[in-house]
């Protein structure tokens, strides 16, 4: 008899998601398995300096909350909770969730996953001094918990599907090589795994339909991997096959999607509509999993302190000149490593208020001490007061010099990593690498349409007729394009290269861009090498993840055919 579909909800997208979505889950309607997922790249360090402070800490505090609050609920309602709460220290989180049942006297099996943290191994794996080292395990820990019988499974540096994938695992029996239906898996975990990303929230064509406070996403999979993305009755936003082709694009680089048990490959996958909020995913194949882990180390960089000038009326570039002048020689005697200056003109000229009146020239500064940061660049910034450009004020004054991280990649054999599955009963379970890889490559570029016939052209945004979704990499910007009929995709993919796309966004020009085609999304990602920095913690530019590059892009004008209106 084959299993009925299984209903999993996730109730956090990241660390600091709306508090009160696991009881809006838990009592919206049927769920299986509440699932959240807790860690970034940015988190890991944040949990990092907590464990430094205090080596009992580092997980994620705000889930042992929202448990205290829900789990009885959880428990009475039979829903199995999976989240990655733990971060830098799952055993932690999960004795302290044993303490938790045992104070509201509530009966719940709670098991947790470890291993990925490779902090104690950083010299062998040549990593060198960094504040966390997690290598991205996979989901037969969280399987294994699960079939052992465990209530509430808790992991370290998983990857964000996985703690979709291992419930579907264990619910369906499934073999570490059936790799459709893993794939099928990863492709709806990735989707509801940023929460409200997949019902309306962040999404281009927001002006469509009522969002409201959108609900929270479920995926209904089924045995053969296939799923359908819904959400609760009732609840705000919506669950389109717009909401959900953003999704699939974001952050994934390009078609293959690499997971540590399946590499899914998106350019096989087929959206289709299953009634109102509903769609389906289906047709995802997958192939074995790359031989390595990727593992995520964040280190201190140094400090950090800025400050924004406000400039004026008249002579805004002059003005410009006057403070950078000013205040580069009041630090020439103890110059910090770095120093960046922005100037966006936000000024408009006559302007009714002086506001609109009114551009912003923000400083930076980077440098090893505390004190060339913090003291001497706040002191050198506010003696100008007095003695620099007409108008001069500052949207707030700098302050002391605050640490910031720097975030890099490495990867490693996956067989040196342990994967350990701590059972309800204290019993440890290893679990085993993958027994067949395959290298990660690129596919080819698939075989382009017949550009759309020459007819005459409207000068609009390309927002008009495409939609977008951006974010970070590390250092690298993800950005998705995708169109919603046919002839769109056939004007946009002879369009939009990237050579076109690096005259839309000037920012990327001198940067390695690679562009990646998904026709049966009829979608594009670029990935931008470099944009960012040293990743989000290092607060390299303007809107550090990237979350708006998508929108920049949809703003810039060109000629966009009549006929696609």
């Amino acid at each position: 008899m084959t299993p009925a579909p299984l209903r999993v909800g996730n109730a956090s997208g990241f660390y600091g998601d709306r508090f009160s979505a696991v009881r809006e889950m838990l009592t919206g309607g049927p769920l299986d398995v509440l699932t959240g997922d807790y860690l970034a790249e940015l988190t890991m360090l944040i949990l990092g300096r907590d464990r430094m402070r205090d080596p009992s800490r580092g997980y994620a505090k705000t889930f042992l909350r929202q448990m205290e609050e829900n789990l009885v609920l959880a428990k009475e309602k039979g829903v199995r909770i999976v989240a990655n709460a733990g971060g830098l220290n799952p055993a932690g989180l999960a004795d302290a969730l044993r303490e938790l049942a045992a104070r509201l006297g509530v009966d719940v099996r709670i098991a947790h996953v470890e291993g990925d943290d490779l902090i104690a191994r950083a010299d062998e794996f040549g990593f060198g001094k960094p504040l966390t080292a997690n290598a991205y395990l996979g989901a037969w820990g969280i399987a294994e918990c699960l079939d052992a019988g465990a209530d509430v499974v808790v992991t370290g540096r998983v990857t964000d599907a996985s703690v979709i994938v291992g419930p579907a695992a264990a619910h369906f029996g499934w073999a570490r090589d059936d790799y459709d239906a893993l794939a099928g898996a990863v492709a709806a975990g990735h989707v509801i795994e940023c929460g409200a990303q997949a019902t309306g929230g962040n999404y281009a064509f927001f002006r469509e339909q009522p969002i409201g406070v959108p609900g929270f996403p479920i995926a209904e999979i089924h045995g053969d991997g296939s799923s359908v993305i819904t959400k609760h009755p009732g609840t705000g936003g919506v669950v389109n096959i717009g909401t959900v082709t953003a999704q699939l694009l974001y952050e994934i680089t390009g078609a293959r999607y690499a997971n540590p048990d399946v590499t899914a490959r998106f350019d096989t996958l087929s959206l289709s509509s299953d009634g109102p909020d509903r769609v389906r995913i289906s047709g995802v194949r997958g192939e074995a999993p790359p031989p390595t882990l990727k593992v995520c180390l964040n280190r201190l960089g140094g400090f950090r302190n800025e400050t924004t000038f406000v400039l004026t009326g008249l002579d805004i570039p002059q003005k410009a000149a006057l403070v950078k002048e000013q205040l580069e020689g009041a630090l020439a005697s103890h110059r910090p490593a770095e120093v960046r200056w922005t100037l966006a003109r936000t000024d408009h000229a006559d302007a009714d208020t002086e506001e609109r009146a009114s551009a912003l020239l923000h400083v930076a500064v980077k440098d090893d001490d505390p004190k060339v940061a913090g003291r001497a660049f706040s002191g050198a910034a506010v003696e100008l007061a007095l003695a620099s450009y007409p108008g001069f004020h500052v949207t707030a004054p700098p302050s002391d010099a605050s640490p910031f991280g720097v975030y890099s990649a490495a990867y490693v054999d996956a067989v040196a990593v342990p994967h350990v599955a701590v059972l309800p009963d204290g019993s440890k379970v290893d679990i085993a690498p993958a027994a067949s890889t395959l290298e990660l490559s690129e596919v080819d570029e698939p075989a382009l349409p017949a550009p759309l016939s020459a007819g005459p052209v409207r000068r609009v945004p390309l927002g008009a007729v495409a939609g977008a979704r951006s974010g970070d990499k590390g250092g690298n910007a993800n950005l998705g394009v995708w169109v919603r009929s046919e002839p769109a995709w056939r004007w946009l993919v002879h369009r939009l290269t990237v050579a076109e796309f690096r005259r839309l966004l000037p920012e990327t020009e001198g940067l390695a861009v690679t562009r990646h085609l998904l026709p049966k999304l009829w979608a594009m990602n670029f990935v931008v090498e470099g944009i960012l920095g040293d990743g989000v913690a290092s607060q390299a530019r303007f809107d550090p993840q990237a979350k708006a590059l998508g929108e920049w892009l949809r703003a810039r004008e060109l000629d966009v055919p009549e006929e696609l209106r």
